[in-house]
Formats: C-alpha cells, structure tokens, sequence
C-alpha cells in the first residue's frame, strides 16, 4: 500500500507539469514538437524529483525499502537521461530567429538565442556524466566521498541549467505560471540537498557519540561500538542500519552507510560490523577509543519487528550478516517464538563472523573456497541449497530477509518469487547502489 501511494505521488508531481502546460499553453504545434517539449518537461521533473529520491529520508526509504527506493532512483535516473537526450533531436526544422513579434507564443519559431540555448547544451552534456560516473562508481579509483560531492552538487547544477533554459528557451516555460512551477520545483529539490547536507548534520551535532570498543573479527572485520553522549542514544529497530561519521565534522562528506549489528534491547550503545574496503574501513586498526562519532539513522526496513509470519529466513552474504546479527539477538532478548534458519555464505573460513554464536542457532555455514576439513555447505547460495533447507510450506509462508552483494541476491529473490513466496514477504538489501 506504502509503494502504491508513493508510486502514484510519483506520477501526480512528474506529470504536473505537463498537464499544465497542456491546460495554459495554447494552440499546439505539430505533434513532433510536442512530443520533444512533452519529453524535455518530463526529464526534468524527474530529475528534480530525484533529489528526494536520494534514499536519505526515512519517511520514503523506511517505508518501501531501501532496495525498491534506490533501484527506482536508478531507473529513472536513466528514463530521465533517455527522455532528455531524445528531446532536442524531435525538433522539426521551423523559421530560424529570436524574439518575433507576429509569434509571441513561439508556435511556429525555435529560439536560436545562444544563452537560452548554453545551458540546455551545458546541461545535455553533463547529465550523462553524471549518471555514467554513478553507474561506474564502483569501478573507478576515487573515494565515496568525493563521488558523494560531485554527485550531489553536479545535480545541483544541472538543475539550474535546466531551469535557465526551460523558462528561456521553452515555449511552455516562459508562460508565468510555469515559470513559477519550475522555480518551486528547483527550489524543493534544492532545500532538499540542503536538509541533506546542513539541517541533518545540525540535528546530529546535538546528539554526539563516543567510539568505546573497536575489535577484529575477522582478518578484515571489525566491530565498532558507540556509546551516546549526553543523550538516549537512537531509536531502531534490529536490522536497519545509520551513517556512520567517525573522527569529523558532522558537516562532513565521509560518513558511510553501515547495517547496525547490536539489538535495541541491549541498550544505548549501536554496534556495526565493518569490512576494510575503503579509505575510511582501510583504518579502523588506527582508530582509538574516546574518539568522537555521529549517526544519522535509522534508515532501512529489514526488520522482522511487527511481522506475523510463523517463520524467519535469513540469508546472508559475507558481510551482509550484520544486520542478521542484530536481528538475532533482538529475537533472543524478547523470547520471540518464531522460528528461524539462517544461511551464511563466505569465501573462506576465516571470514566467518561471531560463528560459535551463530552455531548456536539453525545456521547453514556456505563457504565457496572450503579447506580440506570443512563439513559444512560447499559452493554458493544457490537453487538446490535453498530447496535442502526450506520447503514448499516454508516458502509460501516465512519471511525472507536477504543481504550481501547484488548477484546473490537476485538469484535468491528470483527463486523465492518461483517457489511461491509472495514479493511482500521478501525484504532485501545490496551493498552497492549506483
């Protein structure tokens, strides 16, 4: 019900825009024409309602999902940049000139005013960009961080570039009440950058939070803990996971997303699992208690809390078993009856994380690389693994809750979805989003 009011939501504020045009703009030109403005007004709607779409607030993440929000910003990221590198090209040739009197409503002229036309040019050769270097992040040698700047602030500017070039070069723009539409538009996608970046660090200077243990785990696995300072600490629930900003500003670019591994029902202090990737995870060995943090959370909605079924899957990939862990021992800590079977994957053995513990519960150790002793699952997460370990009854009726790398995932959900288990009773989460 949440996805279908935000889907219709969607659609109300990209369509505005053009049902207004429609409703003010008088007499239509040929169809062609139409459909190149109709594609330029569309794009850009959806570009400026990507801002919110960021996943950074609760109120639209938490309720779909984090996976359905940031894989519906992706795909219409790219519908967008599709409509709006066609949008020029559908223009048919017409009496070339500026400003004609005999045409005030530019019906029958395209403006060949080179400043209205700049920054529509400026803003098609850098769209692409923008999405491209999203779509390739994971694969270029640059920090989150910096990626994170660019990303934001070039969106930023292609707005405005759109905005300059709608209202002057657009037939439809330059009418006053879609004048004003845009402009309130742009500034809505704009505060919403703004709350990202300078209301939500304010609101998290006045609830800091001090780094009190940082254990190995693993070769490359560390668990940080935190412990609020002169506050209650942060309300969540088991599986949902926070910006982790260790060591900097709250004004700062390097936070980084982690799945919370403690329990509410442990007490204040939040604890992540982190794997050493990155600039910031790469030195964790070098980081000592007493120094300063801050979380902005929570977001997500992997979480078993309020849910009926008799059943709880959780599957797992390397580090995709912290909020797993969470989950676990929130189920512990209240006696909650339901049952429930985790399937872990890993590389190897030494990657394996809190495994005496985990033993203790109805756990399938997968490893792809074994050593010669291991007596547990070999290969990967796949079809036949999960037909051993659930059955039909099962999959119609538990709760599945996936995390760990894209691939896994797909491969599990599609599974899922074949054996009968409905969409809703399917809760996922990626490690990467471009």
């Amino acid at each position: 019900m949440k996805a279908f009011v935000l889907v219709t939501a969607y659609l109300g504020v990209v369509l505005f825009p053009l049902g207004l045009s429609w409703a003010v703009g008088g007499p239509p030109r040929s169809l062609q024409n139409e459909i190149a403005s109709g594609l330029g007004m569309l794009a850009f709607a959806m570009i400026l309602v990507e801002f919110v779409l960021s996943g950074r607030f609760k109120s639209i993440s938490n309720g779909i999902g984090m996976d359905v929000t940031m894989r519906f910003h992706q795909l219409m990221a790219r519908t967008a940049l599709g409509f709006a590198m066609v949008h020029p090209l559908l223009y048919t040739a017409a009496p070339a000139g500026g400003e004609r009197p005999w045409d005030p409503t530019r019906q029958l002229v395209l403006t060949t005013d080179f400043t209205a036309l700049a920054s529509g040019i400026a803003a098609y050769l850098l769209l692409p960009c923008l999405v491209l270097l999203a779509i390739a992040r994971t694969r270029l040698d640059y920090s989150y961080e910096l990626w994170r700047a660019l990303h934001g602030f070039g969106a930023l500017i292609i707005a405005g570039l759109l905005l300059h070039h709608t209202i002057h070069a657009g037939r439809y723009g330059s009418l006053p009440a879609m004048t004003w539409v845009w402009a309130g538009m742009t500034v809505i996608a704009g505060g919403s950058l703004l709350y990202v970046y300078l209301v939500e660090p304010l609101l998290e200077a006045w609830r800091p939070w001090e780094v009190t243990e940082i254990v190995r785990l693993t070769p490359k696995q560390w668990r940080v803990t935190l412990t609020p300072t002169g506050h209650a600490g942060l309300t969540y629930d088991a599986g949902q996971f926070a910006w982790l900003n260790i060591g900097h500003s709250p004004f700062t670019f390097k936070e980084n997303p982690f799945s919370i591994s403690s329990a509410p029902a442990d007490g204040p202090n939040v604890s992540f699992v982190v794997k050493e990737l990155g600039d910031f995870s790469g030195s964790l060995g070098q980081l000592k208690s007493g120094i300063h943090a801050y979380l902005d959370g929570p977001y997500g909605n992997l979480t078993v809390a309020d849910r009926s079924e008799p059943g709880v899957a959780l599957i797992a990939g390397g580090v995709g078993i912290a909020p797993m862990l969470g989950i676990l021992r929130q189920m512990e800590l209240t006696d909650d009856v339901r049952q429930t079977r985790l399937v872990y994957g890993n590389r190897s053995e030494t990657q394996i994380v809190e495994r005496d513990w985990l033993a203790s519960f109805d756990t399938t150790f997968v490893l792809s690389n074994p050593p010669e002793n291991w007596d547990g699952a070999v290969g990967m997460i796949d079809n036949a693994l999960l037909d051993r370990l659930f059955t039909r009854k099962d999959y119609e009726n538990w709760l599945f809750v996936l995390c760990g790398p894209g691939p896994m995932l797909e491969g599990v959900e599609a599974h899922l979805l074949a054996r009968g288990t409905p969409a809703s009773q399917i809760l996922s989460e990626r490690f990467n989003y471009d």
